[in-house]
């Protein structure tokens, strides 16, 4: 018999506590909650103990003020003195997903910086796929003008890497 007389219980529908004060049969016993004495299933009572441990506790947290679109500040486009026409720019695109390394370890140099000439053939990064270092060669010639991802995160298939001028 998993209850015996005298055992705390929750009535799962209920969620409310009482007692066993007599075993019917082995499907059944006689609760008493709040006074009230009635028969219930044991599959229908439990252990309050399960109850305490399993119930949510409700997490208070401070309402976030809402922000609506209207209300955030557009960003300020740069002046075109700053950058090359983006029109004639072409872009160096991930060949697959991993993670993206601009040198070949910690203490080398970069493979390639902004302001360096790279010619097809060139290897201008890493990308780390299940334990797998790829070498990611250049297929166009000309001037990195922009890198695009941080060394050592995640990139995704056909996520720009770099901006190249074209030579």
């Amino acid at each position: 018999m998993k209850y015996q007389v005298g055992d705390d219980i929750v009535v799962l529908h209920t969620n409310e506590e009482g007692k066993v004060v007599e075993i019917i049969n082995n499907k059944m016993v006689m609760v008493e909650v709040r006074g009230v004495k009635f028969p219930s299933y044991m599959d229908q009572i439990d252990f309050p103990y399960f109850k305490r441990f399993t119930e949510k506790k409700p997490i208070f947290q401070q309402k976030k003020e809402k922000k609506f679109v209207d209300d955030i500040p557009k960003e300020k486009s740069k002046p075109a003195a700053e950058t090359p026409a983006s029109s004639n720019l072409i872009t160096i695109k991930s060949p697959m997903i991993g993670t993206f390394y601009r040198r070949a370890s910690p203490d080398k140099p970069l493979f390639v910086e902004v302001g360096d000439e790279i010619t097809p053939g060139k290897v201008v990064c890493i990308i780390e796929a299940m334990k797998l270092f790829n070498e990611i060669e250049s297929e166009v010639s000309g001037k990195v003008v922009k890198v695009l991802v941080d060394d050592a995160s995640p990139v995704e298939y056909d996520q720009p890497l770099y901006l190249v001028e074209p030579a």
